[in-house]
C-alpha cells in the first residue's frame, strides 16, 4: 500500500486512543432542553439573514440574550461585534469562544418553511442574502453554549468570553472588518484569554467531529494584476500592444509556478484565476486587462516565495511584449494554526461531546478562515462538525456556498456540547502549554 506524506501525518491523530472526559449526565441533560432554543434561534437567524458588516439584527438578538443571562456585554465592537463575558463564581484563567454572524450574496434555493427571502445590495448589485455557510448554527449553537454555562455560573473557576464576530466572509469593498477589526479594537485587551476555540459545519458525518493539528485551512490571499498596453483597432495589432496576448501569456505562467516552481511535497499551495476584464469591442485592442484570483497557502515561507515568483513573472512577461503590469497583493487570512500541544489536551473533550458519533483526522482544507488571527495571538483550536442529511452519500451533499446548502439539525447537539464541554475542561484543568 503506497500512503502519501500527508495521509502518514495524519495516522497518529487517526489512531490516538482518546480518553473519555466522563459520562457528565447533569451538563448532558442541561445541553439537551436547550437544544430546542437553538435550534429555534438558527430558524430564525436563517430566515434573517445579515451580509458582513450588516448583521445588525443578528448582533441585537445576540446581545439580548447574554444580557437576560446576565453576563457582561460589549456591543459595537469591529461594526456589529457583540462579545459576552461570564464571570465565573471563582478565580481561574479566561477562554475564549467565537461564532461568525455574517452571511453570503447567495439567493437561496433550499425550498425550506424557513428559507431567506432577503435581497439586499453587495458591492453595488442587488442580490439575494442566504445563510449558505452555517453561520446561523455557528451562532445559535454559542447562544445555546452561554445559556448552559451561564447556569453554571456558580461551579466555574475564572471567566468565559463569548465572542460573535461579524464579516467572517470579508468585508465589502472599502471597508475593514472580521477579526483583524476585534483584534485592533482591543477584543483580547480585558480580559485576556490564554487560549480560543471555535468550530464550523461542513459536509460529513452528521454529529462527528473533524480536527487536525497545525496547518488545518490555508492562508488566502487576493491578488489583482493589471496589465497596461496600447490601445489600437484590431485589424493593425502592430501599431499598439496587446495586453490581451499578455494576459494569455501571463495565465499560463502564473499557473505553472505552483506546478513546476514550488516543492508541494512541504504542504498545497493553489493559485487560481476568477476574474479577467478588458475590453469593450470586438475590433478595439484595448488599453489595459485586469486580472484577479486566489493563492492559497499552509506555509509562511511558501506564501512569500510565490507572491515574489508572481510578481517576477508578470513583470517581466509583460515587459518581453512592452507592456507593464501592477501586481498588488490582499491578505484575507492567515493559515488556521491548530496548537499541537492545545489539540492534543482537547482530544478528550472532542471525544466526549461528539460521542457514538466519533473524532476524526480531516486533511487540509484550501478555504480559508479569519480565526487564524486570533490564534496568531493565542493558542487556539478550530474543528469541523459534520451536519450533512441522514444516510446520504457525501457526493450528493451540497458544500458550504451552495444555493441548496442546509444543516442536519439533529447534529447541532455536538457542537453545544463541544463549546460547552472545551471551555469548562480547560477552566477546570488547563494545559500544561497554559500553566508554564
Amino acid at each position: 500500500m503506497r500512503l502519501s506524506l500527508l495521509s502518514l501525518s495524519l495516522i497518529p491523530l487517526l489512531y490516538a486512543p482518546f480518553t473519555s472526559a466522563g459520562p457528565r449526565p447533569e451538563l448532558t441533560e442541561n445541553i439537551q432542553n436547550t437544544m430546542p432554543k437553538v435550534i429555534a434561534w438558527r430558524r430564525d437567524i436563517h430566515q434573517h439573514p445579515e451580509l458582513s458588516n450588516r448583521e445588525v439584527r443578528t448582533a441585537a438578538k445576540v446581545a439580548a440574550h447574554l444580557e437576560k443571562l446576565g453576563l457582561e456585554v460589549r456591543t459595537g465592537i469591529a461594526h456589529t461585534g457583540v462579545v459576552g463575558i461570564l464571570k465565573g463564581a471563582k478565580p481561574g484563567g479566561v477562554v475564549a469562544l467565537r461564532a461568525d454572524m455574517d452571511a453570503l450574496p447567495v439567493t437561496e434555493q433550499t425550498g425550506l418553511p424557513f428559507a431567506s427571502k432577503v435581497v439586499s445590495e453587495f458591492n453595488g448589485q442587488q442580490t439575494g442574502v442566504m445563510h449558505a455557510c452555517g453561520h446561523d448554527a455557528h451562532v445559535a449553537m454559542l447562544m445555546g453554549a452561554a445559556e448552559v454555562l451561564a447556569s453554571r455560573k456558580a461551579d466555574i473557576a475564572g471567566t468565559i468570553m463569548f465572542v460573535f464576530q461579524p464579516a467572517e466572509e470579508g468585508p465589502p469593498a472599502g471597508e475593514d472588518g472580521g477579526a483583524k477589526l476585534m483584534l485592533a479594537e482591543g477584543l483580547f485587551a480585558n480580559p485576556t484569554p490564554t487560549a480560543i476555540f471555535g468550530l464550523h459545519v461542513w459536509p460529513g458525518k452528521p454529529g462527528q467531529l473533524q480536527v487536525k493539528t497545525e496547518g488545518i485551512m490555508a492562508a488566502a490571499d487576493s491578488f489583482q494584476i493589471t496589465v497596461k498596453g496600447k490601445q489600437v483597432h484590431g485589424s493593425s495589432p502592430w501599431r499598439g500592444i496587446d495586453p490581451i496576448n499578455v494576459t494569455g501569456q501571463l495565465i499560463n505562467a502564473i499557473n505553472l509556478i505552483p506546478a513546476r516552481q514550488i516543492d508541494v511535497t512541504k504542504a498545497p499551495a493553489v493559485v487560481s484565476f476568477g476574474q479577467v476584464h478588458g475590453g469593450i469591442r470586438w475590433n478595439i485592442i484595448p488599453d489595459d486587462v485586469k486580472l484577479e484570483g486566489t493563492i492559497r497557502t499552509f506555509d509562511s515561507e511558501m506564501r512569500e516565495d510565490l507572491i515574489a515568483r508572481m510578481a517576477h513573472t508578470s513583470e517581466h512577461i509583460a515587459k518581453a511584449s512592452g507592456a507593464e503590469a501592477e501586481f498588488h497583493v490582499h491578505n484575507f487570512a492567515a493559515v488556521t494554526w491548530n496548537d499541537p500541544a492545545l489539540t492534543d489536551w482537547a482530544m478528550p473533550s472532542l471525544n466526549w461531546a461528539a460521542a457514538e458519533h466519533g473524532v476524526a483526522a480531516i486533511k487540509p482544507i484550501t478555504g480559508a478562515e479569519d480565526f487564524s488571527f486570533y490564534q496568531q495571538q493565542i493558542p487556539g483550536v478550530f474543528f469541523f462538525l459534520g451536519i450533512s442529511p441522514d444516510n446520504t452519500p457525501l457526493s450528493e451533499v451540497p458544500p458550504n456556498h451552495s444555493p441548496m446548502f442546509d444543516v442536519n439539525e439533529d447534529a447541532l447537539v455536538t457542537g453545544v456540547r463541544a463549546l460547552t464541554g472545551l471551555a469548562l475542561d480547560y477552566l477546570a484543568n488547563p494545559p500544561e502549554l497554559v500553566k508554564k
